[in-house]
Parts: structure tokens; C-alpha cells; sequence
């Protein structure tokens, strides 16, 4: 088995030693656009493998997608954040046209390999991708919902006092502040539904937490989060590379599903080793549907940049 990360930044980096920790592959390698910078992350990680013990040799390259090659999984961290200034187009523009090349050259060495995206804005890499790979929909996946969801659970745990470990909850719909949303009515603490515990406002109060999770790290660190980000990666790569058929909140490539088309967007789906395997269906509500439908109008006008920069 062997596995590549493209990005040796902080996520990218973070998603490496998880993988490496928990042994999902012989190889991984970890490649980076930076001269020498993928190297001394891979050297530093390796050299805690007799700390750690774990067994994986990890291998850091500078642009060389030849090393990439036979990979099962590629996971694409790489890709500029938002600076001041900066538009919304500007930024789509640059990040597209990194991911679209970074996707090419990893199937061009890994014609088989299935693709997570962590890039940002990941819903829109994530159709530019299936748009432009003309890869089965099932071997695209992007990340942002499984963090969302983590980041739910984790301020479920802080309002409930409880192990975060006991809770099940979903976040779907976008990869955004204002697109995402958590589930509040089928989130449940040992199968017992957290409405039973939670008034409605402390609820509301969880469910907008959540939604300015991203923001609210970046507020308190100077930058974006790595370690709940990189470590979401690494759980998609686990539950494919070991075929745990394990529900997680992906975005996807849409086909009727939720009353969506041609779009990619965050619903539950079960995770194998063939990727994507299937999308279950929640059963929305009247106002959870037109709360997803909106979702997928805010996504959409950014996938629509794509199209007038003629990206795909």
C-alpha cells in the first residue's frame, strides 16, 4: 500500500503522521512545490519512528510526481488561503489551477488512485475535480463535512459535559460558515437524542459554534486549524484503505440525491475501499431541505467562476 500527501504544509503535514501513526501504508509520500521542505518533514517524522513505533517509511519529495507513483490513495491539501484583499474569484483562480494540476499529475503516475481534497474552497475544488478528471465519481472525495462533524461533536461534548466519543451527529450541506448544517435533530448521546438534554437555544448556540468553527481558530492562532483538519484526512484514508464501510460526511458528486444535481456537496456517505460507496439518505424536513437547497445555491455561484474563468 502506498499512499501520498501533495502539501507539506501544517495540514498536510499533520494528515502525514496520522496516516504514518497509524501504519495504513508501507509508503507514503509527501510532496511539496517548496524546495527541500517536504524532505525535512519527512526526516523529522521519520526519525519518531522508534518513538512511536511505527513502521512506515515515509518519503518526502520536491515536485517529483514520479515518486507518487502506484499510489492507492492521493490526498491534496496544496493551495493558497484567503488574504486580505483578496477576492473570492482571485482565489478560486489560483487554488483551481494548483489542484487541477496537482490532480493530473498524481493520475498520471496513479491512474487508479482515489482522490481526497482538502484544498480550499473544497467544495468547489471538489467539482472542479470531477469536472476535469473524467474519474468515476466515487474515487472524488472531499474532506470538509468530516471535520465539520468533529467540530460538532467536540461542542455537543463541551455543552452536554460528556465524552465525545458517545456522541453521533452529522454536519452536511457546504464547507462554508454560512453554508454548513448541523444536524441538530439527529444528533444523539449513547442513542438517546441530545434534544432530550439540550434546551432549543443551547442547541442553536452548538449549531452556530460549529458553523464558525474554522473562523473562530483562526481568530484565536493567527491562521487556519491542522490538527482536527489533518487528522479528518487521515480518517478517509483509514476507512478506505481498510474497507470500513464507515459513514462519514463527505462532499460527493450529486445526482438526485438531496434534490441536487451536478454539483459536489456534503452528505452522509459510506467510505470503503472503492471510495465513495454509497450516499444514505437522512429524510430531510421541510426547513432542513430548503436550508440544504440554499447551501447548494451559495456553492453553486462559486462553482459558477470556474465556468466564467473557464476552468472546466
Amino acid at each position: 500500500m502506498k499512499i501520498t500527501v501533495v502539501g507539506a504544509g501544517a495540514v498536510g503535514a499533520t494528515c502525514a503522521d496520522n496516516i504514518a501513526r497509524r501504519e495504513l501504508a508501507e509508503e507514503l509520500v509527501l510532496l511539496d512545490i517548496k524546495e527541500g521542505f517536504a524532505e525535512g518533514k519527512a526526516i523529522d517524522m521519520m526519525q519518531t519512528a522508534t518513538l512511536l513505533g511505527f513502521d512506515t517509511k515515509i518519503k518526502g519529495v520536491t515536485n517529483d510526481y514520479s515518486q507518487t507513483a502506484g499510489s492507492a490513495v492521493a490526498v491534496i491539501t496544496s493551495g493558497l488561503p484567503r488574504k486580505p484583499g483578496m477576492t473570492r474569484e482571485e482565489l478560486i483562480g489560483i487554488n483551481a489551477g494548483i489542484v487541477k494540476g496537482v490532480a493530473e499529475n498524481i493520475l498520471k503516475y496513479s491512474p487508479d488512485a482515489i482522490i481526497v481534497v482538502i484544498s480550499n474552497p473544497m467544495d468547489t475544488m471538489t467539482y472542479l475535480a470531477l469536472k476535469s478528471l473524467g474519474l468515476p465519481k466515487n474515487r472524488i472525495i472531499g474532506m470538509g463535512g468530516t471535520l465539520d462533524s468533529a467540530r460538532f461533536k467536540y461542542y455537543l461534548s463541551v455543552a452536554l459535559n460528556c465524552n465525545s466519543n458517545d456522541l453521533q451527529g452529522f454536519v452536511i450541506g457546504g464547507h462554508g460558515d454560512t453554508t454548513m448544517i448541523p444536524l441538530t435533530r439527529y444528533a444523539t448521546y449513547q442513542s438517546l437524542p441530545v434534544s432530550n438534554l439540550l434546551d432549543e437555544a443551547t442547541l442553536a448556540k452548538v449549531a452556530a459554534d460549529t458553523m464558525v468553527g474554522g473562523a473562530t481558530l483562526t481568530g484565536l492562532l493567527g491562521t487556519s486549524a491542522w490538527y482536527a483538519p489533518g487528522a479528518a484526512g487521515a480518517a478517509l484514508v483509514e476507512a478506505i484503505v481498510r474497507d470500513e464501510k464507515k459513514l462519514f460526511t463527505c462532499c460527493v458528486a450529486l445526482d438526485g440525491e438531496y434534490g441536487q444535481k451536478d454539483i459536489c456537496l456534503g452528505v452522509p456517505v459510506i467510505i470503503g475501499r472503492n471510495g465513495w460507496e454509497k450516499i444514505i439518505d437522512y429524510k430531510l424536513n421541510e426547513t432542513e431541505q430548503a436550508t440544504f437547497n440554499k447551501s447548494a445555491d451559495a456553492v453553486r455561484n462559486m462553482n459558477n467562476v470556474l465556468a466564467e474563468m473557464k476552468l472546466i
